[in-house]
């Protein structure tokens, strides 16, 4: 059976060998994600020549995602590289002193206008929420601070404010590097952290047009703010992912499986794409297993409608990147065996559509889903008319039949969605037919006497043409 839920999984020192890449491919990878928070522009770019080399090697259409590293807030260094902090003590953070003048009375932080941002009462969350200081005064550049929960501190420690607030930018200088780097390597997803509003997505779309990407945006929410204004965001994104590291320090670990819940639901109804991402199989960089906790995170964001989960530091620099995509591989299919509580076709059914090709998909849904169906085939330009049947809670596969490599790799994140390398040599109805069944059945995605959907346009080469749907029953070839 194949899993309807997408494995993006990351690359790293672990993983960046043709051998292991075929085993994490042949294991499940859907999408390989670049993080340029670590390593250079060589990395990236031997990474990617590898992956490619890889994925032709297994036959296998391979989306690649850069990730931009955004303004992580962090401590700046400390004279002997760490300090350890007991309940009670004072501590000051300040963006003034050098970068490495940090000692066990204070640290300097790389955010000049922070001081601007906090206030008395505030809580100040380091190193993933580990270590909490409360806010005593601000004097100048310099936060004075009282140690609520202590522990080692050490150099370059991420920090947070709880509840959100800090304005950084969205992109950086090295973020606007990264972003030609991922237009040069014609990357098919380009991810934005730490994003606040629909604008700075929109301002990363602008500048990955210019330097020649056609890859989608992902925004990747994990501040407080995002979460405020997630409407603007989902709208103006191509795929939302809920990266909960950050947002689970930000907003409290009480509140994130809610939150998660509620960004799937949301972002499925606006028919985006969401990934869920962060710890989802942790215990794996160590271990040959994972824990039944890890076993239930990833089976509940499958069961609650994910198009996909994410491995980080499991497949980057963990000791079984292989195995954890085979573990997560096996939960997604486990998972998707269960029902929806709200059925299978409620998505979208007191709406009034707005695009020939968006109904024609809701009509192939509803029809697929209440007759014995074995696939559904949609001839593509964009991956659009796939993208909407994917909306809809089905097991019936999606084909999305496309001679053009960008789209294939596009809609390989797409729930339940499947490409096929396919391109219109006969234009005659009956010849077009036996080529597409021709195609199927030597890739034994279909048998002779199964029923299928069938979707078209009229107009080859338009993208968002989609305007017919057939009910075939596939035929072997004469």
């Amino acid at each position: 059976m194949q899993k309807r839920t997408k494995i993006v999984a990351t690359l790293g020192p672990a993983s960046d060998d043709k051998k292991t890449l075929s085993g994490m491919i042949k294991a499940g990878l859907d999408v390989a994600r670049l993080n340029f928070s670590h390593g250079n522009a060589e990395d990236h770019r031997r990474r990617y020549a590898v992956l490619r080399e890889a994925a032709d090697a297994c036959g296998k259409e391979i989306a690649v995602m850069g990730d931009l590293q955004g303004p992580k807030i962090r401590i700046k260094r400390f004279e002997n590289g760490s300090v350890v902090l007991a309940d009670g003590d004072s501590f000051f953070l300040d963006s003034a002193i050098g970068l490495e003048e940090g000692n066990q009375q204070g640290v300097g932080v790389a955010l000049d206008s922070i001081h601007e941002d906090v206030g008395p009462g505030d809580t100040l969350l380091l190193n993933d929420g580990l270590i909490t200081l409360e806010v005593e005064r601000v004097a100048g550049t310099r936060i004075h601070t009282t140690v609520v929960a202590g522990g080692i501190l050490s150099d370059h420690k991420g920090l947070n404010l709880k509840g959100g607030g800090l304005s950084a930018a969205a992109l950086t200088d090295v973020d606007r590097e990264n972003i030609r780097l991922a237009a040069e390597l014609d990357m098919d997803f380009l991810a934005v952290s730490f994003v606040r509003s629909g604008e700075d997505i929109e301002e990363a779309r602008r500048l990955f047009s210019e330097a020649g990407g056609n890859g989608l945006i992902v925004a990747k929410i994990e501040r407080a703010e995002a979460v405020e204004n997630i409407d603007s965001i989902i709208d103006a994104a191509d795929v939302v992912m809920v990266a909960r590291g950050d947002l689970g320090v930000e907003m409290g670990y009480a509140q994130l499986t809610g939150i998660q819940k509620s960004l799937i639901q949301q972002t499925r109804a606006k028919n985006k794409i969401v990934i869920t991402a962060t710890q989802m199989m942790e215990s794996m960089i160590l271990n040959p297993i994972p824990t039944r906790a890890e076993v239930s995170d990833v089976a509940n964001a499958v069961i609650d409608g994910t198009d996909a989960v994410m491995l980080s530091g499991e497949t980057a620099v963990g000791k079984y990147p292989i195995e954890v995509i085979n573990a997560m591989s096996d939960v997604c299919v486990g998972a998707e065996q269960f029902p929806h509580p709200a059925g299978r076709m409620s998505h979208r059914m007191g709406d009034q559509f707005e695009l020939v090709d968006e109904a024609i998909a809701m009509a192939v849904m509803y029809t697929a889903n209440h007759m014995s169906v074995k696939a559904i085939i949609a001839l593509t330009e964009s991956g659009s008319t796939s993208r909407w049947m994917s909306r809809v809670r089905s097991d019936i596969p999606i084909y999305a039949m496309t001679p053009y490599a960008a789209t294939r790799r596009r809609v390989a994140l797409y729930r339940g969605v499947y490409p096929v390398s396919f391109e219109i040599k006969k234009t005659e109805r009956a010849q077009l037919y036996a080529e597409i069944f021709k195609t199927m059945l030597s890739k034994k995605l279909v048998e002779v006497g199964d029923l299928v959907i069938f979707t078209k346009g009229d107009l080859e080469g338009v993208s968002g043409s989609t305007n017919a749907m057939k009910i075939l029953k596939v035929t072997a070839a004469e």
